[in-house]
Order: structure tokens, then C-alpha cells, then sequence
């Protein structure tokens, strides 16, 4: 990866579980915020929905490190790994205070909203992409 976006979020009380503890899939959310910001600051303020394709994922890998806890201010990474014609792949980490809580890979698909077939992203967002690959 050349270049790493970074986001933050707060825990609240409605992310965590009856022990306190942020709950395992609410990490997902937080790097799906990630994303859609990393994107966002491209310049694509609908990330997830563009006039005839969306990105979604395609597949999640996921390594729970350390838990996060209420009010923790978290730190969440977002940076390209891979890239072809209609997928890339972020590697994501989610850290508070620079140490690792979890570690993730995300494969994100490009298709078409209405066949949901895969479909080439357009030129210009693969362009733009590919200056951070």
C-alpha cells in the first residue's frame, strides 16, 4: 500500500455487549464507514451507489487481536492492497493508541445495480484508485 486513509469513531454504549466490550461485528461497520470516507474523500459522495453499479463486498477476513471498550476513540484504516477492473481489496486495521485491536482484509466488488453482475468500474474511479495502488 502507497497511502493509507484513516478514520475515527467513538464507542458508544449501543456498540458494545453486555460485558462492555465492542461487539464483533460492529468492527465490520467500522470499516465500512472507513471505506465509504476513504471514497468520499476521492470525491464519490455516494460510495456505495454510482448511477448504474455499486460496490459491495465480497468477501472478509478478520483477526480479533485485542477488544475495544466504551468511549475508546478508535482509529480506523483504510488502504488499497489490490486492484483489477472490477474488484479491489482494502487491508483495514481497526487500533486505539497505535496498538492493533483487529486486522482485516476486504474484497470489494463492482456491479451492476440492476443484473448485479459484475461490471468494470469506470475508467475514472479505476484511474483514481490506481494512484493509490
Amino acid at each position: 500500500m502507497s497511502s493509507v486513509f484513516n478514520h475515527q469513531v467513538r464507542v458508544y454504549v449501543e456498540d458494545t455487549d453486555a460485558g462492555g466490550i465492542v461487539f464483533y461485528a460492529n468492527y465490520l461497520k467500522y470499516m465500512e464507514r472507513a471505506r465509504t470516507e476513504f471514497l468520499r474523500s476521492l470525491g464519490y459522495n455516494k460510495p456505495a451507489l454510482f448511477d448504474s453499479l455499486q460496490f459491495v463486498v465480497r468477501s472478509v477476513e478478520l483477526v480479533y487481536q485485542k477488544p475495544a471498550v466504551l468511549d475508546d476513540l478508535l482509529d480506523v484504516s483504510a488502504g488499497l492492497s489490490k486492484l483489477s477492473k472490477a474488484s479491489f481489496e482494502m487491508h483495514q486495521n481497526v487500533s486505539r493508541d497505535g496498538d492493533i485491536l483487529v486486522e482485516g482484509k476486504v474484497k470489494v466488488a463492482c456491479i451492476n445495480s440492476e443484473t448485479k453482475r459484475p461490471l468494470a468500474m469506470p475508467k475514472e474511479i479505476y484511474a483514481t484508485l490506481s494512484n493509490y495502488n
